[in-house]
C-alpha cells in the first residue's frame, strides 16, 4: 500500500507538460525550507492500492507523464516500484523527486529502492538547501538538486563501472 499525501491533476510545475503528481506522505529529510512539510509525518496520509491510484490517473486523459513527490516517495520504495511498474507498461513518462543522491541510493539503497530506480525516466536527486534556492531552475529548487536521465545513466553504469549520472539533456526537463 502506498501511503499518501495526495495527488494532483494537470500539474505544470513538476515536470513537463500536464503530469499527474503523487505526493508520497512520510520524509525524514526534514529540509528546512521545504515547500511541502505537510508531507513529513510517516502515516499521515491515505492508504491507497498501486492499482488505485493507477486508476486514478488513467482517468485523467491529458497527463502523459507522472511524478512522484512528497514526503520522499524512497521512503516507500516497494509500493512506488509497483506502481511504475504499471505506468511504463501503459507508456507514461515516470520522474521522481528524492532527498537521497543517486550515489547513496545505487551504493547504500535497499532492493526496492534500487527498483524504483529502474523504473524511472527522471530522478532529480538531492535535499533542498535553502542555501542554494534559485528560483530559475526548472523543476528543482535549489541548485545541488540535479535532474538525472535513469536509463541513460544505468546504461553508462554498466558500461563504465561509473556512478556518475547522466544529467537529463532534454530541454523539456533540463531547459
Amino acid at each position: 500500500m502506498l501511503n499518501l499525501a495526495g495527488t494532483l491533476t494537470d500539474s505544470i510545475v513538476d515536470g513537463p507538460g500536464l503530469r499527474f503528481v503523487v505526493f508520497a506522505q512520510g520524509c525524514s529529510f526534514d529540509c528546512p525550507g521545504c515547500h511541502n512539510p505537510q508531507t513529513h509525518a510517516f502515516g499521515a496520509g491515505v492508504d491507497r492500492s498501486p492499482e488505485d491510484v493507477f486508476a486514478e490517473i488513467r482517468r485523467s486523459p491529458l497527463a502523459r507523464g507522472v511524478t512522484f513527490s512528497g514526503g520522499d516517495p524512497f521512503f516507500q520504495a516497494e509500493a512506488f516500484a509497483a506502481l511504475a511498474a504499471l505506468l511504463k507498461e501503459a507508456g507514461y513518462e515516470v520522474a521522481a523527486y528524492t532527498g537521497y543522491t543517486w550515489e547513496t541510493l545505487l551504493a547504500t539503497g535497499s532492493a526496492a529502492q534500487r527498483d524504483l530506480i529502474a523504473r524511472l525516466d527522471i530522478l532529480v536527486d538531492g535535499r533542498f538547501e535553502i542555501a542554494q534556492r534559485d528560483l530559475s531552475l526548472r523543476f528543482r529548487g535549489s541548485a545541488n538538486q540535479r535532474v538525472i536521465d535513469v536509463p541513460a545513466s544505468l546504461a553508462a553504469r554498466k558500461k563504465t563501472g561509473s556512478n556518475e549520472p547522466v544529467l537529463c539533456a532534454s530541454r523539456r526537463w533540463a531547459g
